[in-house]
């Protein structure tokens, strides 16, 4: 298989564009998260976002598979077990996927940290 760099480059600062709305970057760059102005990047603030939303999402999911073990547990009759199974196996799902991501953040922050300055 032969990837040629130039086209695999230029192919990346595309689809960055593309994902940026076409816009330019910020006067830092987009490796930084901060500009020279002191004003926050909006990639970095659009990623911590995210991150909220999806830990958000998580704990949503946990909540609801907890309400509906419970009610099904009091013998509620508008809660199926099969409802109960599959809120339980969302949340944990969720929660592997958080965990997993999790991890690589670390990994990658222990990786950055190693390397030499």
């Amino acid at each position: 298989m032969d990837i040629k760099s130039n086209s695999l480059y230029a192919q990346m600062q595309s689809m960055s564009m593309q994902a940026m709305g076409n816009k330019l970057p910020a006067v830092g760059g987009d490796d930084m998260a901060v500009d020279s102005l002191g004003k926050v990047n909006s990639s970095s603030s659009n990623f911590g976002n995210m991150l909220t939303d999806a830990l958000k999402t998580v704990n949503e999911l946990q909540k609801d598979a907890g309400e509906k073990k419970a009610a099904f547990e009091m013998g509620d009759k508008s809660v199926s077990l099969g409802e109960v199974m599959i809120a339980s196996s969302k949340s944990g799902i969720a929660l592997d996927a958080t965990v997993q991501v999790r991890n690589k953040l670390v990994e990658a922050y222990k990786e950055i940290m190693s390397m030499p300055v």
